[in-house]
């Protein structure tokens, strides 16, 4: 338990924190959710529209330390791919 008042502030801007980095994680999720979505729907126009805004929230969240940035690129990377796939299809 934290006994010194340093330590109990460092308590409560954890707590922030984590408060934050989960609302920008699920916000990442859900950009990532509506471009599977798309894709699953078959609609080339939509699912490019979704991959733009999933790259740049993807992107987002590394910039803020949500997401480590090989992770991002990775992700990124994959629905780059299932993007080509679709449309080549």
């Amino acid at each position: 338990m934290a006994n010194n008042p340093g330590a109990r502030k460092a308590i409560r801007k954890i707590a922030a924190r984590t408060e934050v980095n989960k609302a920008r994680r699920t916000r990442v999720r859900t950009f990532l959710r509506k471009f599977q979505e798309a894709v699953t729907a078959g609609d080339a126009g939509v699912a490019k529209t979704a991959f733009i805004e999933a790259q740049s929230e993807l992107m987002r969240a590394v910039s803020k330390g949500v997401v480590h940035k090989n992770t991002g690129s990775r992700k990124v990377s994959r629905l780059a791919a299932q993007l080509k796939k679709m449309s080549a299809a």
